[in-house]
């Protein structure tokens, strides 16, 4: 049976918190239960707490798995995006010397790091100019040519509130031999991917945002079609076939997605993220994504002459871009306010959650346009 989530299940700040693309808000329960399942084992256990908390990481990848319809198998704890993507370009020997990797001129500015400074030899950087729509499948299909090893592609695009078109992208790719990343930083938890039907040859994501799991707990998911020609160069005892076998001359990788893990891994983390995505997971995110959907649409039938990012439903994330108006330090006036949001170039970016309402949507709209005055 589904639980309804409400505002009160959540510790939101006084006003109006529209910052859930960048943190969402932590559940309620999630104190209690990083006690009981963290700190009571090492607190009061006689033995040391390493089989509940590798328990806890156990529960991550089960909840990684239901939200995303995969396999647990197919799972790794990372820490971030970045040390994500940099374990996959230097684990495929498709992109040991001279790679051509296609990507955003939109993604996050972190990708862009790791694809360029990573160890690669002679790699190429080929990027979608930021005016192009990253949205519609035709620019995807343009750029898309046989001669690229890899695209990296982002489901939602931060700074646009736009949407990628991911299943023609990874079909097209998939049909001229390109390995496919695909970026769920900015969708997680408020847009639907199912990886059974998807079925890139990597995701790799966080859960600090729409998931309200805090910082420390990212993922990487591997195809399991792919994943015996991954050869990872970052490893550790926990990236081998059994990590408590303890020869020092005798590393076999280990058969899933794991084979990415690394040496030790942190915990607490993982605890805070697991209990909040089983949380969404019990709930159906479903019910998350329409609520979003919702107040979107609502926000733009009241101020649509403002609204820079999509209006197209098929087109547009969990995060609405609005155009700043020509006032001086809108931001600060706006936070001055209790109205919180952020701005990047293109815009304000808002972002309503299941914690949001209309009211909310009234409060940041009558704001706005008092300082468009």
């Amino acid at each position: 049976m589904k639980s309804v989530l409400k505002k009160s299940d959540f510790y939101c700040p006084k006003g109006t918190y529209l910052l859930s693309h960048s943190v969402g808000r932590p559940f309620r329960s999630l104190s209690e239960n990083i006690q009981s399942t963290f700190y009571s084992p090492w607190q009061s256990g006689s033995t040391e707490p390493w089989g509940e908390w590798l328990e806890i990481l156990q529960n991550f990848r089960l909840e990684l798995a239901k939200l995303f319809c995969g396999e647990i198998e197919e799972f790794c704890p990372q820490v971030n995006l970045s040390s994500s993507l940099t374990k996959i370009v230097q684990s495929h020997h498709r992109l040991a010397r001279n790679p051509v990797i296609l990507m955003s001129e939109q993604d996050f500015p972190s990708m862009g790091f790791v694809l360029n400074k990573a160890p690669l030899e002679g790699a190429t950087i080929r990027l979608l100019p930021k005016e192009c729509d990253v949205s519609d499948p035709n620019v995807w299909q343009d750029y898309l040519r046989p001669d690229i090893d890899l695209v990296f592609v982002s489901h939602a695009y931060s700074n646009l509130g736009q949407k990628a078109p991911i299943e023609q992208v990874i079909k097209r790719a998939r049909q001229l031999d390109i390995i496919s990343i695909v970026d769920v930083a900015q969708s997680a938890g408020i847009i639907e991917l199912n990886l059974t039907a998807c079925r890139p040859d990597f995701m790799i994501g966080s859960s600090v945002k729409w998931l309200c799991g805090g910082p420390g707990a990212g993922y990487l998911w591997v195809n399991p079609e792919i994943v015996d020609s991954c050869h990872p160069k970052d490893v550790g005892w926990f990236s081998h076939e059994n990590p408590f076998e303890f020869d020092l001359n005798n590393f076999r990788y280990h058969g899933s997605a794991l084979r990415f893990w690394g040496g030790t891994p942190s915990v607490a983390p993982y605890a805070a993220a697991a209990h909040s995505i089983a949380r969404f997971n019990l709930a159906g995110l479903d019910h998350v994504m329409e609520h979003n959907q919702v107040l979107i649409e609502y926000l733009i039938s009241q101020m649509g002459e403002w609204i820079v990012s999509p209006h197209d439903v098929a087109k547009r994330s969990g995060t609405v871009i609005v155009r700043v108006p020509d006032s001086p330090d809108v931001l600060e006036k706006l936070k001055s306010n209790q109205i919180w949001v952020d701005q990047r170039q293109s815009g304000l970016r808002v972002s309503p959650h299941i914690y949001n309402s209309k009211q909310d949507m009234d409060l940041f709209t009558e704001q706005y346009l008092a300082l468009c005055g």
